[in-house]
């Protein structure tokens, strides 16, 4: 082979990682996004029946339990070091800095999602109960993990 073509092929394989590695970080960005503002969605709407501002609707707390479950499901993998910066994201330095607190929070959620998804469905009371305790799971990560709004 010419020396040209495998500086090309050399060239053309690093241009591609480089690519990959940025659509990579931007995926993990654009995916933790994606699920924090469907979270945000269910919990408005169960805020709104603890509330009395809309009906119980055991489907809709099901739903909302199925999308917190996803979301602890895959957050603890969102959170490469090349994810860091990019596409406005609020994930604060200090995960990486801390990922094992990172990591203990997302695992609290996703035990206050288990242990609180059939009392929540079923009934309203439950509901008020149970969206208390995965409520505090949230904030607890919020407050040291989630940068304010710009």
């Amino acid at each position: 082979m010419k020396t040209s073509t495998i500086f090309a092929v050399a060239t053309t394989a690093v241009i591609a990682f480089g690519a990959t590695a940025v659509l990579a970080q931007s995926d993990a960005i654009k995916e933790r996004e994606h699920l924090m503002k469907e979270n945000g969605k269910h919990a408005k709407a169960l805020v709104q029946m603890v509330k009395g501002e809309k009906p119980y609707d055991a489907k809709a707390v099901q739903a909302a339990f199925t999308q917190f479950h996803e979301t602890a499901e895959k957050l603890p993998g969102l959170f490469p070091p090349n994810s860091k910066t990019g596409e406005d994201t609020r994930a604060a330095p200090k995960i990486w800095e801390n990922k094992k607190d990172f990591d203990e929070k997302a695992a609290a959620f996703k035990k206050a999602v288990a242990d609180n998804r059939a009392k929540a469905e079923g009934s309203l009371d439950g509901l008020k109960v149970s969206l208390n305790a995965v409520g505090k799971t949230c904030s607890n990560c919020h407050d040291d993990y989630r940068l304010k709004k710009k």
